[in-house]
């Protein structure tokens, strides 16, 4: 990637670590009629974190802002991303939105168009050796991962699971359950992560949760790695 790409992604990735992602909590909140106490409440982050986030005081890690995330009943791409309305839409590879972990160097690629609309979401993560995600909250029922290693070896933890995977091997799970991905091997691990969550969001800001009928989880532990 030439430098000026490599400029724009660290741009996108301050914008959205802070002062933007402020704005988008503060905005989300009042329009749902949300007091601080309410939303941590909802988000299991705490009321100070929200307002310092807010306020642009704070980066947060992927895990508070996926918990923030969940407190307003969408994901954490629907809360950073803006909404796009093309039927088709080319998404530049210096254009990509970028989160990183300030704590882990966890970073988390939206690879789709970050968009309120879109029942589905495709994303690049990368995590550094000895890394991890930390552990995400559950989402609401009916929403679905699909996970296919690209670099490395990858430990999914999944309602306190252990699941193995080495490069090309894939996972599937329903996503109502805490989850994390950690890296098992020396060198960096990259993934690639598929969101589903059946059913589009209308308007802006989520204002319809989202619900798909329950499927059957087909994956199973690998053998010794449960925990």
């Amino acid at each position: 990637m030439s430098g000026g790409g490599t400029t724009r992604i660290s741009s996108i990735v301050e914008e959205v670590s802070s002062e933007r992602l402020g704005g988008r909590v503060r905005e989300l909140r009042r329009h749902e009629g949300l007091t601080l106490d309410a939303l941590a409440e909802k988000s299991g982050v705490s009321r100070a974190m929200i307002s310092k986030v807010e306020r642009g005081e704070k980066n947060p890690t992927l895990v508070v802002a996926a918990r923030i995330a969940e407190g307003f009943g969408m994901t954490l791409s629907q809360l950073v991303g803006a909404k796009e309305r093309h039927e088709v839409v080319v998404v530049p590879r210096e254009r990509r939105m970028v989160m990183r972990d300030p704590e882990t160097g966890f970073e988390r690629q939206l690879l789709s168009p970050a968009s309120h609309r879109r029942d589905v979401e495709f994303v690049r993560n990368v995590v550094p050796g000895g890394a991890g995600s930390g552990e995400f909250p559950p989402h609401r029922k009916g929403v679905e991962e699909y996970l296919v290693v690209e670099k490395g070896r990858l430990r999914a933890v999944l309602d306190g699971e252990e699941y193995l995977l080495d490069e090309g091997d894939a996972l599937f799970f329903e996503a109502d359950v805490p989850h994390r991905f950690d890296n098992a091997g020396s060198g960096e691990c990259v993934y690639y992560l598929v969101i589903s969550s059946g059913e589009t969001w209308r308007g802006a800001f989520g204002q319809t949760p989202r619900r798909t009928p329950d499927c059957e989880r087909t994956s199973s532990p690998v053998a010794g790695e449960g925990i």
